[in-house]
């Protein structure tokens, strides 16, 4: 089963977000594809597949990130 849930251009790849299932285990996979010379998308190395509950832990230490870089370009606004 796997399921795109997001796609992301970057420069003339693209960055994926998908529910994979390995073993009968659902993961979490963010990982950049491009386009062969067929015209098809394929996957690079470049990504990660997480389990749901360490994917969380990523999701909450990304909030916390943006929110130091939002309260440090606003302490350069001021």
């Amino acid at each position: 089963m796997d399921k795109q849930i997001a796609q992301f251009e970057k420069g003339e790849d693209v960055v994926r977000v998908a529910l994979t299932e390995f073993r009968k285990r659902q993961y979490i996979e963010i990982r950049t594809y491009y386009m062969d010379d067929a015209g098809e998308w394929k996957p690079t190395r470049k990504g990660i597949t997480l389990n749901p509950d360490l994917m969380k832990e990523v999701h909450q230490a990304l909030g916390k990130a943006l929110e130091e870089i939002d309260n440090a370009e606003e302490s350069e606004i001021e």
